[in-house]
């Protein structure tokens, strides 16, 4: 090959490069480690999912996913921190059923919870467990209903905080039966589940995370689970719609980015996501914490944040929670 051939060559080599808008300056993604960030603390759900998606998709991509905890404020702090990032892809959150939760009660936030992400896919989906302690006269969620609709004596329920999905969620059974629970708040952690057990409160609805050891134990009696059908965690435990037709609560994790994340990199993360939601360790991991694998489209998870906000917000007008500031 002569040296004229050679150069012609090379001068159509950089006119194509160049005729690709960034293809020069544009480096391969990832480049660098990417930031998984969450807003619960160390050791829940939230926390034992991020490290085990940042793990093995630090492996797909060969490059290391950190997982930054920005705790505080419902997962609002995290959530505000990954919206206002540049959405080159090496900044993403692991959101949860609260993102949607804080967005119906609260007046403001410092971002849009829809048009400010960039969807990815949800990597889990769980119900909630409708649980009393072991001496609660209650055998099943009919008589608890029976019980509340005496009127003789309020039943209690508790979650980790106002406006809670579990607050909500609490306020959306008692809307669907007709009667008006009172709701005993706690600012999270052990405290909702201790004060069931202790006789405290009547009524624990959360997750299976916090539920399902106590009731393993005999400590705690499941009434129901809130999904549509029999959970595996739980098979002899009734989906509350047996009682209550239509009845349906399932949360969520899941994965996003910033808005205006490239295309190219949804479609990329959202892939490794399928192939990591397949693996069996990760299945085993994520039914042992009472969940199952759930991978979704981008346009799925953005329509369902869409609706639970919607939902959320109905159930907030209904019962006549108030707004928060």
């Amino acid at each position: 090959m002569n040296y004229s051939f050679k150069r012609r060559t090379f001068v159509a080599g950089l006119a194509a490069a160049a005729a690709v808008p960034g293809a020069w300056s544009q480096p391969a993604w990832p480049s660098r480690p990417i930031q998984l960030v969450h807003g619960f603390g160390a050791g829940g759900n939230a926390d034992v999912i991020a490290r085990l998606v940042a793990q093995h998709l630090g492996e797909q991509l060969g490059q290391s996913v950190v997982v930054d905890i920005k705790s505080g404020a419902g997962g609002m702090l995290a959530s505000s921190h990954v919206a206002k990032s540049a959405p080159d892809g090496h900044t993403l959150v692991l959101l949860t059923g609260a993102h949607t939760a804080s967005a119906a009660m609260r007046a403001s936030l410092p971002y849009d919870p829809v048009k400010d992400f960039s969807f990815i896919s949800t990597v889990t989906a769980f119900p909630f467990a409708v649980c009393v302690r072991a001496e609660h006269p209650a055998k099943t969620l009919a008589d608890l209903i029976k019980i509340a609709r005496t009127g003789s004596d309020k039943v209690s329920f508790t979650s980790v905080g106002v406006g809670s999905t579990q607050h909500l969620t609490g306020e959306l059974l008692g809307g669907a039966a007709g009667v008006q629970l009172l709701h005993v708040p706690y600012r999270g952690g052990g405290a909702p589940v201790q004060s069931v057990l202790a006789g405290e409160v009547d009524l624990l609805c959360d997750t299976l995370t916090v539920s399902l050891p106590h009731i393993q134990s005999g400590r705690l009696r499941a009434l129901a689970v809130t999904s549509a059908t029999p959970w595996p965690s739980l098979p002899n435990v009734p989906p509350a719609a047996v009682t209550l037709p239509g009845f349906e609560v399932k949360s969520w994790l899941g994965v996003a980015g910033p808005a205006g994340l490239p295309p190219e990199i949804v479609q990329r993360l959202h892939a490794e996501l399928g192939t990591l939601l397949q693996n069996p360790q990760v299945q085993r991991t994520v039914a042992n914490a009472g969940s199952a694998t759930a991978h979704i489209t981008p346009q799925a998870m953005r329509d369902m944040v869409q609706s639970d906000i919607a939902r959320w917000r109905d159930v907030i007008a209904r019962r006549g929670i108030q707004i928060q500031s």
